[in-house]
């Protein structure tokens, strides 16, 4: 009798985690509730698949590029720029704008943060031949955003204060159509260049020397994912704060599931099971009395994982 790989249930159990978070939060079904599940429990799902992942294509990319298996979108300052975007929002807003304006402020001003951020590491990307450089790089820019954002919140008011700490804890409530769509997009473009990048990304699994030998430049493959990351990973970040652990945790779930790292193979498995992490993270978020940052149940979710692995190694 043939046994199904894990990897058959992934689909299933993905679509199973979609249903449970519509499910979960404060008001019961009903006709009533039509307009709350359209415009919260909808959009909140969503806004968890996308980002999910996104985050975790992006980590899987990463962590092949640079050869590390802890890297992912935070360890190249992108999500330290984007709050140090939604830090200087934050000085630049007045108590008397309303709370919706204020919101709409951080994130644009989170979006451009991690966009100039994306654009200076793919800048130096192609200038550096040593992806372990560029790692190092981005580490210390992450550390300059948290320094410059301290300092932000030092000099900001109480009231502004609670708005960036608002983003800065992490949630996918409140998301409109407009958010959806920009990570959609984002989503979209960083999957194309990843599938047409992923043989590449193969060979760099060899290392550089390999690599240059047989006639695959490793810093256009940098290029191409880096580009690809960074805007998957700062319109999330934009939209749903500063998210980890799901670009680290996913990519070594997905290569244990299909047991291969080849990764026109892992990608679709990193995707899913990015999706479904987000999605957990989602429900034990809203199943509390009152609701708490997904950050908080991510990390509860993914730290456990990357000791794991860790101590595994």
């Amino acid at each position: 009798m043939k046994v199904l790989k894990p990897i058959y249930f992934l689909p299933a159990a993905v679509i199973l985690a979609m249903s449970a978070d519509l499910l979960v939060g404060g008001a019961g079904f009903g006709v009533p509730d039509h307009v709350i599940f359209m415009r919260l429990r909808l959009p909140r799902m969503l806004t968890a698949a996308l980002s999910g992942a996104a985050l975790a294509l992006a980590g899987l990319q990463m962590q092949t590029i640079f050869r590390n298996p802890l890297a992912d979108p935070h360890i190249m300052g992108v999500s330290a720029g984007a709050g140090t975007g939604a830090a200087i929002a934050t000085l630049l807003i007045g108590t008397s704008l309303p709370v919706a304006l204020s919101g709409l402020t951080v994130v644009s001003a989170a979006f451009a943060g991690a966009l100039l951020t994306s654009a200076l590491v793919v800048l130096v990307a192609s200038k550096m031949r040593s992806g372990t450089t560029l790692l190092i790089f981005g580490v210390m820019l992450g550390f300059v955003f948290s320094a410059i954002t301290s300092i932000l919140e030092y000099s900001a008011s109480a009231e502004s204060l609670k708005v960036f700490y608002s983003w800065s804890a992490g949630s996918f409530i409140g998301n409109g159509l407009d958010g959806i769509v920009v990570i959609a997009v984002a989503l979209a473009i960083g999957l194309v260049l990843a599938l047409l990048n992923s043989r590449n990304l193969d060979v760099t699994l060899f290392g550089e020397e390999y690599s240059t030998l047989v006639g695959v430049s490793p810093s256009k493959v940098r290029n191409i994912s880096m580009i690809g990351s960074c805007l998957m990973a700062g319109a999330v970040t934009a939209f749903c704060g500063p998210l980890g652990f799901v670009g680290i945790a996913a990519p070594h779930i997905a290569r244990a599931t299909v047991g291969s790292s080849v990764h026109i193979k892992t990608i679709p498995a990193t995707i899913l099971i990015g999706i479904g992490l987000s999605l957990v993270a989602d429900i034990l978020s809203q199943s509390f009395p009152r609701p708490i940052p997904v950050g908080s149940t991510l990390a509860i979710i993914g730290i456990p994982i990357i000791l794991y692995i860790l101590l595994k190694r």
